[in-house]
C-alpha cells in the first residue's frame, strides 16, 4: 500500500466534511458582504484602537475588509482549525479506537509510513478547503460590487492555512502519543479556545499586551495579514512548530504499544472496578447489561467532557469576571459604541454592563457551542459510531432492544450537556463574585439552563441523523451546519426588520431572545426548546427502528 493510496483513502473518507465547511463559510461570506453594504461603517472606524484590534478591523475598513476579517480572520479561521484538529485527532487514535489499525499495519508498511500518509492527507485537504474559500472571494466581491482591491486576501488565506495545520499537527501528535482520540480532541481544542480568547482579550488589560506572543493564535493574525501582507516571521514560527509536532507524533507512535478497542483504563473503568461503587451503579442503572451501555458511553467521552467543562468554567467563566472589573472606565464606555450588527453576531446584549460582557464573551456564542460540541460528537458516535466500529452487532446480540440502546445513549448525552451547563454556571457565578460584579445568580442559572437546552437540540439532531443514515460524518457536520445556519438567521433577524417575522424559526431565538441574563428564565422559550428536543429524540427512535444496520464502516 503506497503512501499516496493511504492518503487518498483518508481524503475520500473525509472530503465531505471539508466540503460542507468550505461551502458554509463561502455562504457566510456572501451574506456578510451583502449585509455590510447597508451598514454605516463609521461606527466601526470610530471604535477605540484596542477594540478594533480585537476584531481585526483596520483604520480604513470597508465592506469587503469587514466581511473578510470576520469570516476569514475569526469565525472562519476557527472552523478550519477545528476541522484540521478533528482530522488530526482521528488519524491514528481514531484507527485504534475503531479497531482498524491492526489491519492497516498488516500491510508491509511501517508505522512512520502510515502516520506520514495520514499527515499528507491532512495537509492536502486543508489546502483544498482554504483554496476553495479563497477562490470565491474575488468573483463574489465583483458580483456584489464590493471593493477589495486594497486587501491582502491571499496573505490572509496563507496565514489561515498554516494556522490550521498547526492545530491539526497538535492533535495528531497528542493522538499518536496517547492513542486516545478524545484526549487529542479535547486537549487541542482547549489550547485553541484559550489561545483565541487570550490573543483577543489581553490587549484590553493594560500591561498584559506582550503576553499575546505566548499563544499560537498571535502568529496567525497578530500582524493583521489582510492589511499588511504575509508576516514571514510569524509563519516561520507556526511552520517550525508544526514540523516539531509531526516529529513528536512519529516518535510517540513508534515507541508506544498500540491500544485495542478494549485497552485503556479510564476513571470510570476504575469506578466500575470498585466492588462497592459497581454495586451502587448497578442498583441505579438496572441490569448489568444495560448499565454497561451508558457507563461505557460515559467512559468513551469523559475526556471531551472534562476539557470542555474546564474551559467553560475557568476561561469563559471565572477569568472573565476579574478581567471586566480590571477594565478602565474608558474601555467599558466604549462598549456602548459597539455597532448593533456586530453585537448581534455574538448573541446580542446591552453592553457596558457585566451582564452584557458575559453575554458577548460567553453566552452569545461559546456557551451554546460548547454544549453542541459535546452533544453532537456524542450523538453522532452513539449509533453511527457503533456501526462504523462494527460493534453494533455485538451490542444487539444481547437481549436489549434497539429502543433501549437509543434511550441509554440519549440519557448519557443529556447528562453530559447538563454537566457543561453546570460548569458554565459555576464559572460565571464565581467570576461575578471574584470581580464584584453583583450579577443575579438566578439569572445566570436560567441562562445556563437555556444554554443546555439549545445545545441539546442540535445534539439530538446529530443522534437522529446518525440513527437514520448510519454515518458519523453526516451526523456531525449536518448538526454543525444546521447550528451555523440558525445562528446566522438569528443574527440577521436582529439587524434586519424585514426578517424579524421569521425569527421564531431558529432555536437560538428561544435561547437569548428574552435576554435571560438580565430578565431571568422565560418559561415559554424553555418549553419550546424542550419540545424540540423531545420531538427530535423521538425521531431518533423511529429512524433507528426502521433501518437496516450497516455491517461495515
Amino acid at each position: 500500500m503506497a503512501l499516496s493510496s493511504i492518503s487518498l483513502k483518508v481524503a475520500r473518507d473525509r472530503w465531505r466534511g471539508w466540503a460542507i465547511s468550505a461551502a458554509s463559510l463561502t455562504l457566510l461570506l456572501l451574506f456578510g458582504m451583502a449585509s455590510y453594504r447597508e451598514v454605516d461603517l463609521s461606527v466601526y472606524t470610530e471604535l477605540p484602537e484596542a477594540w478594533r484590534s480585537l476584531m481585526g478591523i483596520g483604520d480604513d475598513v470597508d465592506v469587503g475588509g469587514l466581511a473578510i476579517s470576520y469570516v476569514f480572520g475569526s469565525f472562519g479561521a476557527l472552523v478550519v482549525a477545528v476541522m484540521a484538529l478533528v482530522m488530526g485527532s482521528a488519524a491514528i487514535a481514531g484507527e485504534e479506537r475503531n479497531g482498524t489499525m491492526n489491519i492497516l499495519l498488516g500491510n508491509p508498511r511501517s508505522r512512520t509510513h502510515v502516520l506520514l500518509s495520514k499527515a499528507l492527507a491532512l495537509v492536502l485537504l486543508t489546502a483544498l478547503a482554504v483554496a476553495a474559500i479563497w477562490i470565491t472571494v474575488h468573483p463574489m466581491a465583483a458580483l456584489l460590487s464590493v471593493e477589495i482591491g486594497g486587501l491582502e486576501v491571499e496573505a490572509l488565506a496563507v496565514h489561515l492555512y498554516v494556522n490550521a495545520l498547526f492545530y491539526g499537527m497538535l492533535a495528531l501528535a497528542i493522538g499518536a502519543a496517547t492513542g486516545n482520540r478524545d484526549t487529542a480532541t479535547g486537549a487541542a481544542s482547549g489550547i485553541l479556545v484559550l489561545s483565541f480568547f487570550a490573543v483577543g482579550l489581553l490587549p484590553l488589560v493594560q500591561g498584559l499586551e506582550g503576553l499575546r506572543k505566548a499563544f499560537p493564535w498571535y502568529y496567525f493574525d497578530g500582524s493583521e495579514p489582510v492589511y499588511n501582507g504575509i508576516a514571514w516571521g510569524h509563519l516561520a514560527v507556526l511552520t517550525a512548530a508544526s514540523i516539531a509536532l509531526l516529529a513528536a507524533a512519529v516518535i510517540g507512535f513508534n515507541r508506544r504499544d498500540l491500544r485495542s478497542q478494549s485497552v485503556g483504563t479510564s476513571l470510570l473503568d476504575r469506578v466500575r472496578g470498585n466492588p462497592l461503587l459497581n454495586r451502587m451503579i448497578g442498583r441505579l442503572a438496572g441490569s448489568a447489561r444495560v448499565s454497561s451501555i451508558w457507563v461505557k458511553t460515559l467512559s468513551d467521552y469523559q475526556t471531551l467532557l472534562i476539557v470542555t467543562s474546564a474551559a467553560m468554567f475557568l476561561v469563559m467563566g471565572v477569568l472573565l469576571g476579574p478581567m471586566y472589573a480590571s477594565l478602565p472606565e474608558e474601555a467599558r464606555a466604549a462598549f456602548h459604541d459597539f455597532p448593533e450588527e456586530l453585537i448581534a453576531l455574538f448573541g446580542g446584549g446591552e453592553l457596558g454592563t457585566p451582564e452584557g460582557w458575559y453575554t458577548l464573551e460567553t453566552f452569545g456564542l461559546m456557551a451554546p457551542l460548547s454544549v453542541i460540541l459535546v452533544t453532537a460528537i456524542m450523538g453522532a458516535g452513539a449509533l453511527a459510531g457503533e456501526e462504523s466500529r462494527r460493534t453494533m452487532a455485538l451490542l444487539l446480540s444481547n437481549p436489549i432492544s434497539r429502543s433501549r440502546i437509543v434511550l441509554e445513549k440519549a440519557v448519557t448525552m443529556v447528562l453530559f450537556g447538563i454537566a457543561v451547563g453546570v460548569a458554565t454556571f459555576a464559572g460565571v457565578a464565581l467570576g461575578s463574585v471574584l470581580g464584584g460584579l453583583g450579577m443575579s445568580i438566578g439569572n445566570i442559572a436560567a441562562t445556563s439552563a437555556l444554554q443546555v437546552l439549545v445545545g441539546l437540540v442540535f445534539g439530538a439532531l446529530a443522534l437522529a441523523l446518525g440513527a437514520g443514515l448510519g454515518r458519523t460524518s453526516v451526523a456531525v457536520f449536518g448538526a454543525a451546519g444546521a447550528a451555523l445556519a440558525f445562528h446566522l438567521l438569528t443574527s440577521l433577524t436582529a439587524i434586519n426588520d424585514g426578517l424579524a417575522g421569521i425569527a421564531w424559526l431558529s432555536p437560538f431565538h428561544y435561547y437569548l431572545g428574552s435576554d435571560p441574563l438580565n430578565t431571568g428564565m422565560d418559561w415559554g422559550n424553555a418549553a419550546v426548546l424542550i419540545a424540540l428536543c423531545v420531538v427530535i429524540f423521538g425521531l431518533s427512535f423511529v429512524l433507528f427502528q426502521r433501518r437496516d444496520i450497516r455491517q461495515r464502516g
